[in-house]
Formats: C-alpha cells, sequence, structure tokens
C-alpha cells in the first residue's frame, strides 16, 4: 500500500478553525485580521489539498460538512498534543501527584474540560481531578476549588490571574428548526421565532437588543438556569440560543444565525488560583496545562 503524506499549511488549518468557529467568511476575517479573500483563499486551499469540501456555502453562512466535523475535531486534538508536549518538557510531569480541583461554567465544564483532564491523565497520572460544575463564582480564598475559570477579572488582591484566549458568544439554531422556519436574512426575519435562555427572559431580550436583535420577552419560550440544559434544548429544535463559538462550532446539528447582522457578545476568560500556586506542583502543573490549552 503507498500513503502518501500531506503538508499541512498551518495558517490554512487555522482559517479553516476560525471559519467554523465564526460561522463565516466575513467573520472570521475580522476576527483574524485579514481580508475576506484572503481567507477564502486559504480555506478553498486546504479543501484542494485534502480533495474533500469541507464547508456548504449558504449564503454568506459557512456551514461544516461531516468531514469538516471530523477534521475540526482532529484540529483540537493536535492543540491538546501540542500542549502536552510543552508541559512534558518541562520535566518530571508523570511524578507529580495529589487531587486538585476546578471549577467552571456547567458548559465549559462539559464540553472543554473533558479533553484536558485527559491530556493530563496522559501526562501525570498520579493527579486526581475534581472538577466543580458551576456557574456560580466560587471563592478561591475559602478553598472551595484550587483553580477557577471566569468570565470576569478576580479584584482580588491575594489571587493569581492570567488572562486566557477571550472568545465570544454567538447565535445558534438547530438545523431542523431552521428548515422549518427558514433561514433569517434580516433580524426583522426573526419576530415570531422562539428563543432559548439561561435565565430571565428580560435580561437575554436586554443582551440581544444590544448587540442589534431587538427581541421581546414573550418569544423566549424556554428558560434552564443550567447551560447543558437550555444548549440541548436549542440543539433539540426548541429555538434559538447563545453559546460561545467554540461549543457551537462542536455541536453537530446547529449553525449559527444572522452571523453578519448579529453583533457577537465578547467575553473574556480568567484563569485564577491562589498563592499556593508556587508551592503545589499538582496545581501549578494543572494551572500550566490550561493556560496552555486555552491561552
Amino acid at each position: 500500500m503507498n500513503w502518501q503524506t500531506i503538508r499541512f499549511d498551518w495558517n490554512q488549518v487555522r482559517a479553516v478553525l476560525v471559519t467554523a468557529e465564526e460561522g463565516s467568511l466575513s467573520a472570521a476575517a475580522r476576527a483574524l485580521g485579514m481580508t475576506q479573500p484572503r481567507l477564502g483563499r486559504q480555506v478553498s486551499a486546504l479543501e484542494e489539498t485534502l480533495g474533500v469540501t469541507l464547508f456548504e456555502r449558504t449564503g454568506r453562512a459557512m456551514r461544516l460538512t461531516r468531514a469538516g466535523h471530523e477534521l475540526i475535531a482532529h484540529i483540537r486534538v493536535m492543540g491538546d498534543a501540542a500542549a502536552q508536549v510543552s508541559l512534558v518538557a518541562a520535566g518530571q510531569a508523570d511524578a507529580v501527584e495529589g487531587p486538585v480541583s476546578v471549577t467552571a461554567s456547567d458548559a465549559m465544564s462539559a464540553w472543554q474540560l473533558p479533553e484536558v483532564i485527559r491530556a493530563l491523565a496522559e501526562i501525570a497520572p498520579g493527579i486526581q481531578v475534581e472538577l466543580v460544575s458551576s456557574n456560580d463564582i466560587r471563592d478561591l480564598r475559602q478553598r472551595e476549588a484550587d483553580i477557577a475559570i471566569r468570565h470576569a477579572r478576580p479584584d482580588q488582591p491575594d489571587l493569581i490571574a492570567r488572562r486566557l484566549r477571550d472568545t465570544s458568544a454567538h447565535l445558534w439554531a438547530s438545523s431542523r428548526y431552521l428548515d422549518r422556519i427558514g433561514r433569517p436574512g434580516r433580524a426583522e426575519d426573526l419576530t415570531t421565532a422562539r428563543f432559548v435562555g439561561y435565565d430571565r427572559s428580560d435580561r437575554l431580550a436586554d443582551t440581544l437588543a444590544r448587540h442589534g436583535l431587538p427581541v421581546r420577552p414573550e418569544q423566549i419560550h424556554c428558560l434552564s438556569s443550567n447551560g447543558i440544559v437550555a444548549w440541548e434544548m436549542v440543539r433539540q429544535g426548541l429555538g434559538l440560543g447563545v453559546m460561545t463559538r467554540e461549543i457551537g462550532a462542536m455541536t453537530p446539528g446547529v449553525e449559527t444565525v444572522l452571523p453578519d447582522a448579529f453583533t457577537p457578545i465578547p467575553i473574556e476568560t480568567w484563569l485564577t488560583t491562589h498563592r499556593e500556586l508556587h508551592t503545589s506542583r499538582p496545581i501549578r502543573l494543572v494551572f500550566d496545562l490550561l493556560a496552555e490549552t486555552f491561552g
């Protein structure tokens, strides 16, 4: 059997990843600080190199094909591998032992952190990770957790904080729901659409209005304070919802809505721990892995 090695251009790979996360070439070009034609050429070049179609072009939207979803999964695996190499190079990670608790939102805990924990198990099998899934801000000074991933900068002076890669929240819906109501081309097309909220309906309506989408509170038919439950309702076609670009891109059967009309909601991400970071090798190792993965 003859095998041929494909030489990847990492600029093209990054172009595909960001396009998948942003949902359109124009939004991805803005995120990467390049022109839309140049970005489009990079995406097309990788498709040609691989011999597969990664996106379905639907108007301005870019929807991942099945092959596209598989490629995005492998890109994230390669990112995890790179983080492992960096940490192992720091030396003797497999000798570190002890419990470490990490708190993050329920959505991040369910869909983004398990891969990090899997990578940690390979690097330092002696570390026991307790994942505290909560949308509440945990008090690290009271040792409710060793490490926290938050979407706001902590103001306690005795904590150590590192800003990670910022993200953004976008408007998403299941493909089957859009097949039923039609794919909107402008905000006015959603006057009768249903929405899924994470807490009070008036708060979601105010947030959407500030980002270019006037929505009446009565359009929000489903609410859940649990982000996993709310996102599952979106995936099941109960209405449109807001989710970060990373989780939306990794969820089959959903697509961005009005990617060029709805202004993405910027979200800061902060990695926080207490001063014991300097004396606890397990905490330091987990902290560094999270920083490598999400930085």
